[in-house]
């Protein structure tokens, strides 16, 4: 969403700054499934997010005993790429407004 700014004197970084928290944050949110194997959940989030061994087993444990974790939060566009990632992995994933921002 581009949300037209006031005529004024700030950079183009500053407007693109305003416009980052305007728009809000976005949650990644991946879903549990009975396909998956845990060690393959795990080894996935590793690759994507680049998690260590214990936080991708944290969140593969949440999705496992809670029906989701929230692996990531930020701007919308990467937000709908870590989402279109996790999908081409055939995990279930989800984009959430995160409404604490």
């Amino acid at each position: 969403m581009i949300i037209p700014l006031a005529k004024s004197n700030a950079s183009p970084e500053a407007q693109l700054a305003v416009q980052t928290q305007l728009s809000g944050a976005w949650r990644v949110v991946v879903l549990n499934d009975p396909v998956n194997l845990m060690s393959y959940v795990v080894l996935v989030f590793r690759k994507v997010f680049g998690f260590d061994e214990t936080k991708a087993r944290k969140h593969m444990l949440e999705v496992h005993e809670q029906g989701r974790s929230i692996v990531w939060i930020g701007v919308r566009e990467k937000a709908e790429a870590y989402v279109f990632t996790l999908h081409q992995w055939h995990l279930s994933a989800v984009l959430e407004r995160d409404e604490t921002y």
